[in-house]
């Protein structure tokens, strides 16, 4: 599996019978999934089986769902009401006797009032049945343009997740390798910390400022944060290998990420290590704003 973006679009157009129809997904990055459908009236079936279809394709994301549907004009259907226009024709037979005038035409028999019926063409049952399975079969296209864009755009940010975690890992060897957390470095900073003190006030116990000095020494010392961003470097590289729906996953480790840097930041002891831990921070920002839009 890859690594998926949950910004998509897809747009299907089709045609059954007189009807003509489109339909539209749009979806965003959310923190779950997230469905609105905007169908015509009478097509609840169609959203159902429509719902589901998109829960299994879609794991997280804002979904926007439209379909458009338009009837072709359909020439009506005319009927001649036969009884009423027999009585009509009787009538006038009758009255034919009584009053000197013309025979009538068809024209004006039409005319009267009852004589034509006018009937609109509705679907059947059959054409219904048929819309909806054309409906169906053109949202699950729908769903698999999407998935495709969202495929496609979730392989680019792998590759510049995995930039960003490989800066991440040189700038923790920078760290790593950084002369001022050294041993040796650390003993000198500190020795030349205690003599001052000393020389600033005698009544000052040396052992226990040694002790202190001792506890200030290993508050300084970033082993385990170190070890621990390695850590998450591992991790970070394992789940955008496997992919899949790791975007909550890889927004955790994004928190993590930061969470160690500010330690560091916090226990470094020279300009130049904070100057690096400073630009861990910048990286792992980019890292997280790029998570938020994986699934």
């Amino acid at each position: 599996m890859s690594v998926t973006s949950m910004t998509g679009f897809a747009r299907v157009e089709g045609h059954t019978g007189a009807n003509r129809w489109a339909w539209e997904i749009k979806t965003v990055n959310s923190k779950s999934l997230d469905v609105r459908f905007r169908l015509p009236p009478g097509l609840d079936a169609v959203e159902t089986t429509a719902r589901a279809t998109l829960g299994t394709a879609f794991a997280r994301g804002s979904c926007q769902i439209g379909l458009v549907l338009k009837r072709d004009a359909v020439a009506p259907v005319v009927r001649i009401n036969q009884p009423v226009l027999d009585a009509i024709v009787v009538a006038m037979a009758e009255a034919s006797h009584k009053i000197d005038a013309a025979a009538p035409r068809l024209d004006g028999l039409f005319a009267i009032k009852g004589v034509l019926e006018v009937e609109e063409q509705e679907e059947d049952d059959e054409g219904r049945s048929a819309l909806q399975v054309a409906l169906l079969e053109g949202f699950s296209r729908a769903v698999k343009e999407c998935a495709q864009m969202r495929g496609n755009e979730g392989a680019m940010l792998a590759r510049v997740l995995l930039g960003r975690v490989d800066e991440i890992e040189a700038l923790t060897n920078e760290a790593e390798a950084n002369p001022a957390r050294q041993p040796a470095a650390v003993r000198e900073k500190l020795a030349t910390q205690v003599a001052v003190l000393l020389d600033a006030s005698k009544s000052l116990d040396p052992d226990r400022l040694h002790q202190e000095a001792v506890l200030l020494a290993a508050k300084a010392d970033i082993r385990e944060e170190l070890d621990r961003l390695h850590a998450h470097i591992a991790a970070a590289r394992d789940l955008l290998g496997k992919g899949g729906a790791v975007g909550r996953r890889l927004d955790f480790l994004a928190q993590e990420f930061n969470r160690e840097v500010n330690t560091l930041c916090s226990k470094a002891n020279d300009v130049s290590l904070t100057a690096t831990g400073l630009s861990l921070k910048a990286v792992v920002e980019q890292f997280r704003e790029q998570v938020q839009n994986i699934e």
